[in-house]
């Protein structure tokens, strides 16, 4: 068959073909960018859905224009237009990296040759000094469930491990009970990355697992099929999300009078703190923060005015 034939016939075979719509084309790559993210960058559940929250963001802005075309003073035309929506610094630069990354994955892919991603800058933040909790007012914290709540051994539990262990409130989301060994006063958290970590467990923490493990969960297991082990149930026996577990923090902040904007975060905030004010090394909060890098722990060395205090007077030549 002439060459000129076998165009012809191609051509025409590709008119046959379904086009798929702009729409379609940025679900195909959001779906396959997902999975790529999870299972060849291995980066958290979390991770993974912020990135793709993100991406479907920028195909919204994109609209029907070709990704190819986009140049570097488009993408900088998108970043002034995430920045008027009035998002944060933080996750407005969180965008910027999601952004570099989805392209360096369509670069693998073959379907872009260049990144102009990689030449947008960085964001730059400030440093904010997070909220925390003074010890009377955690204190008043962890005695705030009773006896009118529906579950005030479990809700107890809960607000003693996030502050005994500063765990995020998905790292406690994925507590199972064979993680929890409370003769050894410690238990094993899986953090971002798949990294594991053993924290230690103070006597209260211990007690109050210890009571609830022992009679309100087997109660709430009972309201489920199979019991898989999870550490914190909810009322029909499945695993306690996070968006409870934030429900649960901020109902007992409102009960003791604390600010509407305490959080489960805050709670960590409050454990970094208060260990390091007692004399803990940098390192060692790192570690059982699971920090990646000791500059994120480093913001909890501003908190602590007394302490920093204490130090200028004790070295300082003119305190």
């Amino acid at each position: 068959m002439p060459s000129t034939r076998k165009k012809k016939l191609k051509r025409k075979l590709l008119r046959r073909q379904p086009r798929r719509s702009v729409k379609q084309t940025s679900e195909r790559w959001v779906e396959s960018f997902s999975e790529y993210l999870a299972n060849e960058c291995h980066l958290a559940e979390n991770t993974v859905a912020a990135y793709r929250r993100d991406i479907v963001r920028f195909y919204h802005w994109l609209g029907r224009r070709d990704l190819a075309a986009i140049s570097i003073a488009d993408l900088t035309d998108y970043v002034g237009w995430l920045r008027a929506a009035s998002l944060a610094p933080s996750s407005v630069a969180r965008h910027i990296v999601s952004l570099r990354v989805l392209y360096r994955y369509l670069q693998l892919e073959g379907v872009l040759k260049d990144n102009h991603a990689e030449l947008l800058g960085s964001q730059k933040l400030w440093e904010r000094v997070p909220e925390v909790l003074s010890p009377t007012m955690v204190d008043r914290f962890m005695l705030a469930p009773d006896g009118s709540d529906p579950y005030p051994l479990r809700d107890r539990a809960l607000l003693e491990m996030l502050y005994a262990t500063g765990c995020r409130a998905s790292e406690l989301s994925q507590l199972r009970v064979g993680d929890i060994y409370l003769d050894d006063h410690f238990c094993r958290c899986l953090g971002k990355g798949n990294k594991e970590r053993l924290i230690p467990l103070g006597t209260p923490a211990c007690r109050a697992l210890a009571s609830y493990l022992k009679k309100e969960r087997r109660r709430l297991a009972g309201h489920t099929v199979e019991d898989v082990g999870w550490l914190f149930l909810s009322r029909s026996g499945r695993r306690l999300r996070r968006e409870a577990i934030w429900a649960t923090v901020k109902k007992y902040a409102l009960r003791v009078g604390a600010s509407p904007s305490i959080s489960p975060h805050t709670l960590r905030h409050s454990f970094a703190t208060h260990v390091l004010s007692g004399g803990a090394d940098l390192r060692q909060v790192q570690e059982m923060l699971g920090h990646a890098s000791i500059a994120t722990t480093q913001i909890y060395t501003h908190v602590d005015a007394a302490r920093l205090k204490k130090i200028h007077g004790q070295y300082h030549p003119r305190a």
